[in-house]
């Protein structure tokens, strides 16, 4: 999961309102109870010790929300007086909690904002493409492409002037998919997409993929659903989408777990991949977190460390944030202290599966490094 929309909450300064909560459906009976809910969220930040400018702008963006969109949750974070972030949840978080902390609670993210990457949809024909993005509810329009729009026909007949007349028809639709291709990758590239899908007939969507560029060409399915033409199959598309998404967390959850079985050090230092609170902390102390790993299972995640005003200015222990610039350490839980630093390096994070039986972080926290540590820096740590 990329981690930069998390950027609000880098700079800012804490304590922190952490708020999870649903937005609706919309009638009479769900919108008091979703009133009600609000209320006691609020209340419960003002007893934990949230100043009263903050809890107004909590409560004030919960009704700003809209109970008929989708999805229909989300997350707040709010500090000073403002909320920094919000952020929707593509999973029900159930019970709504509101925290008053430190730093912010970042970790219900992981489950509930799903991991899943953002897929654009091209929904194909001959003449050009309709773009959709799906990242959380709906797909959402981002532009479309029309090309040339004659001749995009065979004609009937087989004589000399007809098979002239193929060849334009040909030529027009592999400068059509040419076309579409390059308005697909500008687009993953303004928008932030990871994932490809085209949706059409087999013979234009292939067309297209053979004109991506390679590495685009790699996260593109095709699928047999929809289309441009009204009435396409929607339903059938969406689930194709999801279906992609989910593939491609798995596989890229797979391939972190492989690099972090195979960069482990059976001695204990850091390498290319460390697991435990301690050796986590340490790298996130010297930006070297690429992929932190997290099972949300691991008996370490709520493990105490203690943090200064800066993401990287976290310890195991007291005196150490001291020593790292901290004027007042707070103590906070690990899961949120690690993420927020991980996403103030521009790094990611991971869910794994399992209990911890199948080669996952011990305590169910881990990471993998940007670099490992050179002869030098692991004699100096010995």
């Amino acid at each position: 999961m990329k981690l930069d929309f998390l950027e609000p909450v880098t700079v800012g300064k804490g304590p922190w309102a952490s708020v999870y909560a649903t937005t609706g459906p919309i009638d009479e009976a769900s919108a008091t109870r979703r009133e009600l809910s609000w209320r006691e969220l609020c209340q419960s930040l003002g007893e934990q010790g949230a100043d009263a400018a903050t809890v107004e702008a909590v409560r004030a963006a919960l009704e700003r929300s809209s109970p008929d969109a989708e999805p229909r949750a989300l997350a707040l974070f709010a500090s000073e007086g403002r909320v920094v972030l919000e952020h929707p949840l593509t999973r029900d978080p159930g019970r709504p909690d509101a925290t008053w902390s430190a730093l912010p609670r970042l970790a219900p993210l992981l489950e509930l904002a799903g991991q899943e990457p953002s897929c654009l949809v091209a929904r194909v024909d001959r003449s050009g493409a309709d773009l959709e993005l799906h990242d959380t509810g709906r797909g959402t329009d981002v532009g479309e492409v029309e090309g040339r729009d004659w001749p995009l026909h065979r004609a009937a007949a087989g004589d000399w002037s007809v098979k002239h007349f193929d060849a334009s028809v040909e030529n027009t639709w592999e400068e059509n998919a040419a076309l579409v291709a390059e308005e697909i990758a500008r687009t993953c590239e303004a928008v932030d997409a990871e994932l490809v899908v085209l949706a059409g007939g087999a013979r234009e969507c292939r067309a297209v993929r053979d004109e991506l560029p390679v590495e685009l060409r790699e996260v593109t399915t095709i699928s047999e659903h929809g289309g441009r033409a009204a009435g396409a199959d929607t339903a059938h598309l969406t689930a194709d989408v999801r279906a992609a998404r989910m593939d491609h967390v798995a596989r890229r959850t797979e391939a972190a777990l492989d690099r972090f079985r195979a960069g482990r050090n059976a001695s204990g230092r850091p390498d290319a991949a460390v697991e435990g609170v301690p050796a986590v902390v340490e790298a996130a102390q010297e930006h070297r977190i690429d992929t932190l790993l997290l099972r949300g299972t691991g008996p370490d995640l709520h493990r105490e460390v203690w943090v200064g005003d800066g993401p990287d200015q976290m310890a195991v222990r007291r005196s150490e944030a001291h020593l790292l610039g901290a004027e007042s350490p707070h103590s906070a839980r690990a899961d949120d202290a690690l993420l927020l630093s991980t996403a103030a390096a521009g790094g990611e994070a991971v869910v794994l599966p399992g209990d911890g039986e199948d080669g996952t972080p011990a305590g169910g926290v881990g990471a993998l490094l940007r670099w490992p540590l050179s002869d030098e820096e692991k004699a100096a740590q010995r």
